[in-house]
């Protein structure tokens, strides 16, 4: 049996975009650009040969990647997720930091859709790790690179 992934419905779009991106545009240029570095003559000191067969390596790879990832994916849907206000995939939770007197909300979601820059969070993150099972109003603490951090859960929602 695969092991499943949890992902969120519109990481799994993404991830099947750039399958079908890396599929039908990327490929197709990078051996264009191959055979035209070919015509080019030797292609021992070809230094465009060899960066076009390096991206074609590159593509190569995520494709096998994708390819192998796409059917273990479970997609979960958070609007769908009726957890009440315990935290569990998909969840969106506010925190407050008590020491800094700063809130900040993170969606927990899987590994291949995490974005700091977005405030999307790896379930497998030491944080996330923390906040799950948890519940409106608990104290979470976790190990961060600059220490122990304790949070105050104040907000659980699915959307």
């Amino acid at each position: 049996m695969l092991n499943r992934i949890p992902i969120t419905a519109e990481g799994a779009a993404k991830l099947k975009a750039e399958l079908e991106y890396l599929k039908k545009t990327a490929r197709p240029q990078v051996v264009a650009a191959i055979a035209e570095a070919r015509e080019k003559g030797d292609l021992s000191e070809n230094a465009e040969y060899d960066a076009a067969r390096e991206e074609q390596s590159h593509i190569e790879g995520r494709i096998a990647e994708l390819e192998g990832k796409i059917p273990a994916l479970q997609v979960i849907d958070p609007k769908t997720i009726d957890a009440g206000d315990r935290i569990v995939f998909g969840a969106t939770v506010t925190l407050y930091d008590e020491e800094d007197d700063t809130t900040v909300t993170y969606q927990i979601v899987g590994d291949d859709e995490a974005d700091i820059k977005r405030n999307m969070i790896s379930v497998s993150s030491p944080i996330a790790r923390a906040l799950i099972g948890k519940f409106e109003g608990d104290m979470v603490q976790f190990m961060a690179p600059k220490g122990l951090v304790a949070f105050e859960i104040e907000e659980v929602k699915y959307c």
